[in-house]
């Protein structure tokens, strides 16, 4: 089991960074709990996701808001059903041409060969913040 979970993890981190939407959201059940906490008022991307159709709008809005710059994963870990990614990135806000330098932590977990829970820490204030054009004292 343990070796279908880095499998998969391999599989979604290729994906994501072709952008391959379709292989991307087909490694998800349509029966998910997905969850990336920030300020959703601000940052439309953000919150919870229940099927694949909502993972493909999330990632739709993703793509259209941002820009990669670099991506590094610093480790992966697994056991049993659950994978975890550490990483670091850089992207650019494309509304406010903002660069973001974030950590990350993804937690996958995995059944029947689908990913059924995922979970996305990363600097969520950073997030917001590089969304506005608010300058704050």
């Amino acid at each position: 089991m343990e070796n279908n979970i880095i499998k998969i993890i391999q599989d979604f981190l290729r994906f994501l960074n072709e952008r391959d939407l379709e292989n991307l959201t087909n490694l998800f059940s349509d029966n998910l709990d997905w969850y990336i906490p920030g300020d959703e008022s601000n940052v439309e991307w953000l919150g919870k996701r229940k099927n694949r159709q909502e993972v493909a709008e999330f990632y739709n809005l993703l793509w259209k808001n941002t820009e990669p710059l670099t991506a590094k994963i610093n480790n992966i870990f697994t056991d049993k059903e659950t994978g975890v990614i550490i990483g670091e990135f850089t992207t650019k806000m494309l509304v406010t041409n903002k660069i973001l330098h974030s950590m990350f932590c993804i937690e996958i977990q995995i059944q029947n060969n689908k990913i059924v829970k995922y979970r996305l820490l990363e600097d969520s204030f950073a997030v917001s913040q590089a969304m506005t054009n608010v300058l704050r004292e």
